[in-house]
């Protein structure tokens, strides 16, 4: 019982993190006022680095917490 709630508890993480790097990728790349209904090559490459650097500075800050853990 006791993995399953962990499981929940990383599954609802996950989520979380996507949901949250959804909303900052786009606040920050895409324009208020959709034109079109693709996106254009500037969206996409901001789109491209926001992702990339979201998850370089999760995996740092991942790192460095588990680094500070004591062992177990």
């Amino acid at each position: 019982m006791q993995i399953m709630g962990m499981m929940e508890k990383e599954m609802e993480y996950r989520v979380e993190m996507f949901n949250k790097l959804t909303q900052t990728c786009f606040d920050k790349c895409i324009e208020k006022r959709h034109k079109e209904s693709e996106l254009n090559m500037g969206e996409n490459s901001c789109i491209d680095r926001c992702v990339s650097k979201y998850w370089q500075v999760t995996n740092l800050v991942g790192q460095l917490l588990g680094s500070n853990r004591p062992p177990m």
